[in-house]
C-alpha cells in the first residue's frame, strides 16, 4: 500500500527487513529484562517467517515461513524533528490462529513493539488497527495476545482498546527439556484421580 510521503506507512516486511526485525527482537528482550533468552539470528528469521516481495532487487525469500511481521516506517518527510526518513519505528509479529467453537481463523499477536524514542505517537494502535483489519480480511473471529502482569502501561493501553483480560484462562507452555520429554514419551501424566498415567 503506498502511502503519502508525509504519512506513517505499515507494510508487510520483507526480507530486506530482517536485521530491523532482529534488532527490534532483542529491545523488546531488553525492555522485558530478557535479553540473554534471544536466540534468534537473522538465519532463524529467514527461515521461518513469511516475508513480502523485496522491492530493492535483492533475492526473494520464498519460504511460506511460521509468522509475519508488519513494519510500520516513518514516512519519508518526518514530520518530527530528528526522524529519518524511512525509518523503521515498530513492528507485530503475527501468525494464525483458530477458534473450534467459532470454525473461524484468527490472528495471534506474538510480538507488538515501537521504539523507545517513537512512543506517544500512537503507533502501537495503528498496528493494532491494521492486525484488526488483517482478522476482518480474513473473515477470522478474533485477535488475540498475551501481556506480561507488571507491564502495566500496556495493559492500560490495550484495555482502552477495548481489550479484555482472559481472567479463566491459565497461559501453559513446554519448552526445553519438558518439550523433548514430553514428545518421547519420557513424562508421566496425572490422571483426575490423581494417579500417574499407566
Amino acid at each position: 500500500m503506498a502511502e503519502a510521503a508525509s504519512q506513517v506507512g505499515i507494510s508487510y516486511a520483507n526480507a530486506d527487513d530482517i536485521p530491523q526485525i532482529l534488532a527490534m527482537i532483542r529491545e523488546l528482550a531488553s525492555y522485558e529484562k530478557c535479553e540473554h533468552k534471544v536466540e534468534a539470528t537473522e538465519a532463524s528469521l529467514k527461515q521461518t517467517l513469511t516475508f513480502a516481495s523485496s522491492t530493492s532487487g535483492h533475492t526473494q525469500h520464498t519460504n511460506p515461513g511460521y509468522a509475519k511481521t508488519l513494519i510500520l516506517r516513518l514516512p519519508s518527510t518526518p514530520q518530527h524533528p530528528g526522524d529519518e526518513p524511512n525509518a523503521v519505528a515498530g513492528m507485530a509479529m503475527f501468525f494464525n490462529n483458530y477458534s473450534t467453537w467459532r470454525s473461524k481463523p484468527g490472528v495471534y499477536l506474538e510480538d507488538l513493539y515501537v521504539r523507545e524514542k517513537y512512543r506517544g505517537r500512537g503507533y502501537g494502535k495503528m498496528l493494532i488497527q491494521a492486525l484488526a483489519q488483517e482478522v476482518l480480511r480474513i473473515d477470522g473471529g478474533r485477535l488475540e495476545w498475551s501481556c506480561l502482569r507488571w507491564n502495566k502501561s500496556s495493559l492500560a493501553f490495550y484495555d482502552s482498546l477495548g481489550a479484555k483480560q482472559m481472567q479463566d484462562w491459565v497461559g501453559l507452555r513446554l519448552e526445553g527439556k519438558a518439550l523433548e520429554d514430553v514428545a518421547a514419551g519420557r513424562k508421566k501424566a496425572v490422571n483426575v484421580n490423581g494417579d500417574g498415567d499407566k
